[in-house]
Order: C-alpha cells, then sequence, then structure tokens
C-alpha cells in the first residue's frame, strides 16, 4: 500500500477582457480530473437569496422600486444601470460588492479546501476582477498560474451584444473600471490566443494541460 502524500492541487486563475472566452477556458482546464470556482454563478446564487432580495429593497428600492423583479428577485439590468450610473454609480456598486464579496469569499475558500483535502489535480479559479480585487481577497496571489484569454476587440463586442444584449459602448464603459488589458497580460503566466476557430481553442487549451503536467 502506498503511503505517498497526494501532490498539491495546482491552482489556476482565468482572466482576460469580456466576452474573451474566459469561462470556456476554465472549464476546459478544470477539465473532468479538477474543480471549477465560477464566481459569477456562486454571485447571482447569493444575491438571488432571501438575503440578497432584502439587501437590494433596503438599499436600492426607494430609487428603483424595480430593482426587484415579478420574480421578487434582484434585477441584473436594473442593478447594473445602478451601478454604472454617471452620477452615483461608484457608491452604488461599492455597496452592493461590499455586500456580495464577502458572501462569495467564503464559499470560494470553502470550495478550495474542499477540492484539496480531496486531491484534486487542478483547481481553476473563474473569478471576475481577479487581479483588481486580489487586495481585499487575495485569490490572485493563492493562484499557482494565471491564464489569460485574449480576443479581439471587434470580436468580443459583438459577442457581448449578441448574447448580452448590450448595446454599443457598454463593453469600453464596463472595461473603463478594470485593469488594462495590457496590463493583465503583463501580469499572467500563459497567454491564450482565442482569435480562431473553437477547435483552435480546443488545441491551445490542451497543450497548456500537458505543460501544466495535467495530461
Amino acid at each position: 500500500m502506498s503511503t505517498s502524500e497526494p501532490s498539491p492541487t495546482l491552482v489556476l486563475g482565468v482572466v482576460g477582457g469580456i466576452a474573451s472566452g474566459k469561462s470556456y477556458v476554465a472549464r476546459a482546464l478544470a477539465g473532468t480530473d479538477g474543480m471549477l470556482i465560477d464566481a459569477d454563478r456562486i454571485a447571482h446564487e447569493v444575491l438571488a437569496s432571501p438575503e440578497g432580495a432584502a439587501f437590494c429593497r433596503e438599499r436600492f428600492g426607494e430609487r428603483r422600486p424595480d430593482v426587484l423583479g415579478p420574480d421578487s428577485l434582484p434585477s441584473r439590468q436594473v442593478l447594473a444601470e445602478l451601478c454604472f450610473d454617471p452620477r452615483d454609480g461608484e457608491a452604488n456598486r461599492r455597496a452592493l460588492e461590499g455586500w456580495i464579496h464577502p458572501r462569495v469569499r467564503e464559499r470560494i475558500r470553502a470550495s478550495s479546501s474542499a477540492a484539496r483535502r480531496a486531491g484534486l489535480r487542478v483547481l481553476v479559479l473563474d473569478v471576475p476582477l481577479l487581479l483588481e480585487n486580489n487586495s481585499q481577497h487575495g485569490l490572485a496571489d493563492a493562484c499557482d498560474r494565471i491564464v489569460f484569454v485574449d480576443a479581439d476587440e471587434q470580436v468580443r463586442d459583438a459577442r457581448a451584444r449578441a448574447t448580452r444584449g448590450w448595446t454599443a459602448g457598454e463593453l469600453a464603459r464596463r472595461e473603463a473600471a478594470q485593469l488594462p488589458l495590457a496590463e493583465k497580460r503583463r501580469r499572467a503566466d500563459h497567454v491564450l490566443s482565442n482569435h480562431g476557430t473553437l477547435e483552435d481553442l480546443d488545441r491551445k487549451i490542451a497543450a497548456l494541460r500537458a505543460e501544466l503536467g495535467l495530461g
């Protein structure tokens, strides 16, 4: 019987521009032998909880009575409008993030601990603003490698319009509140170019997994 300790879990963080394909890359890097932590999904679950609805109603309901939709859940569209409002969007965004982020971090840390206890080969963090908010949550520092997904702005803009219903200028407006893409790329250990077909991207992901010893 082998008494050797399991190999440490490799922690990867995935960053890139909006609609660059980060989530697809993150899922593929996790594969079948790892764990994917999707912070967006966790945030949506936290916000959709009764506590999340109560917070949104108390914080934003007077100004925007429609912050809760017909289903009594927070409206993502209304919250986006509040957070990017030219008058007080920053204050609204800070309030919303100040409520959501600690709860998301708690769930991420619990999942990370579970992955390590299980001896999983790889843990992939798909966390928006991974680098920007590192001073608050330390998740980027916890990564062994950072992977940057590169895609043309025109492609990303078209994808955001088609899949998210965004209007012209929305992508640029949102990315203006983030680190410049050149800085994200500079901080990354690996760059995956998503300029070609899905098959091309799959080959690059497989090559990176092999390079990282994930087979």
